[in-house]
């Protein structure tokens, strides 16, 4: 049993919105991984008397964070994208081009498991130097039934060899796969008829996700997707409205996906349908400054209907190639407007609601598992405030020092 006590404990669940500090004299109980109590030092002193003290002379703590979307699987270099960008070619020109997404595919099939799992450890390491302590890792660069495996394999492997909680997702349709240009409904016949019941009976994932825009998926293909995964028992998540309306946040809202992510050009409609679901807006704002985009979320709309906001940084090759958590919050304050309660919630207790985790992960309460990022700071907005300066102290994963 360890007492970390001296602590300036911050929780969404009890935080002040106005994101005042938490006051420093306070203390948190573990036992077996998991926080037993949270309170003040003495009376928690006095009731576990035999604990081990940790004295962590008024520093902040919170949960540890929570990165609820990346693509951190992959192979391949797409650097030279960004000139084609600063040319003016837009992400469509870009993938209609057979750049994008494809390009990653080629490399990616080539990978062996042991090079997609070392490159992928890199990139890990720099989200944990940030107080990650649970990360989602998507598939969706295979797009044929073996190498979307082998991605999945080397999601499973870098959390073996990390202390950190990997949720993983087949991210099935990602992209038409070049062998089916021109024949989308055949290859969601595939997904849905051959892929979906091979990945559920073997390597196996916690949910599906779709990319439901113009130059992927229609929502009416990516309904029958949802419908073939949720019989399989995957849990949902979707690529919704990044680049145009497609009606991707109505679709995730009806289907009671966990998360619609991106959600840039989503409506009234989807926006209200999101409310009335439950379902999780993941705000992606590494994507928009990467994209230079100019069509932000809906973010007081989202507000108005009580959307939870998750933030996450889309880490991949191309379109958000960000292994920083801290700059994510940082862009969705500047970029978005969110609050600094609101960074910070989106990256606990919203972000662990997004893969279907807020049970066990996301706040300081008893019962949840002890991750724990203790920072060099003394207020939640220095988490918000700089760029490029990491003030982990220590990071704590299922009650042990990472």
């Amino acid at each position: 049993m360890r007492l970390y006590w001296g602590a300036r404990l911050w929780s969404a669940d009890s935080a002040d919105p106005r994101t005042r500090a938490p006051p420093p004299q306070q203390a948190l109980a573990e036992q077996h991984g998991r926080i037993l109590a949270c309170g003040a030092v003495d009376a928690l002193r006095r009731q576990y008397p035999q604990a081990e003290c940790i004295d962590l002379a008024g520093r902040l703590v919170t949960p540890g964070l929570i990165d609820c979307h990346t693509h951190l699987v992959y192979a391949g270099d797409r650097s030279a994208e960004i000139e084609r960008r600063l040319r003016g070619e837009s992400y469509q020109d870009i993938a209609r081009a057979g750049g994008g997404i494809l390009a990653t595919v080629n490399a990616t099939r080539a990978a062996t498991l042991a090079e997609l799992t070392t490159a992928a450890l890199s990139r890990l390491d720099a989200l944990l130097a940030e107080g990650v302590t649970t990360v989602e890792i998507k598939s969706g660069y295979g797009l044929e039934l073996a190498s979307e495996t082998r991605m999945l394999q080397a999601a499973r492997a870098v959390g073996g060899q990390r202390a950190v909680s990997v949720s993983r997702t087949y991210l099935g349709a990602h992209a038409l796969p070049p062998e089916y240009r021109g024949r989308a409904d055949e290859y969601v016949d595939r997904v849905c008829r051959e892929y979906l019941p091979a990945i559920a009976a073997g390597e196996g994932a916690d949910a599906f996700d779709a990319y439901c825009e113009d130059v992927a998926f229609s929502a009416v293909q990516v309904g029958r997707l949802f419908d073939a995964a949720r019989a399989r028992g995957f849990r949902l998540k979707l690529h919704a409205d990044q680049l145009s309306n497609g009606g991707g946040a109505q679709l995730a809202a009806r289907f009671g996906a966990l998360s619609a992510d991106h959600l840039e050009y989503t409506d009234a409609a989807g926006v209200a349908a999101l409310g009335r679901a439950g379902t999780v807006a993941v705000l992606l704002p590494g994507a928009f400054h990467f994209l230079r985009a100019s069509q932000r979320p809906p973010i007081a709309a989202l507000r108005a209907s009580a959307v939870p906001m998750a933030v996450a940084t889309d880490c991949n090759p191309g379109t958000s190639p960000l292994t920083s958590i801290l700059t994510a919050m940082n862009l969705a304050a500047l970029e978005f407007g969110l609050s600094v309660h609101e960074c910070l919630d989106g990256v606990t207790r919203q972000a662990a609601r997004a893969l279907g985790l807020e049970r066990d992960s996301g706040l300081l309460a008893p019962g949840q598992w002890c991750d724990l990022a203790i920072w060099n700071a003394e207020q939640p907005s220095e988490l918000v405030l700089t760029l490029g300066h990491r003030p982990l102290h220590q990071r704590v994963w299922h009650g042990r020092v990472a």
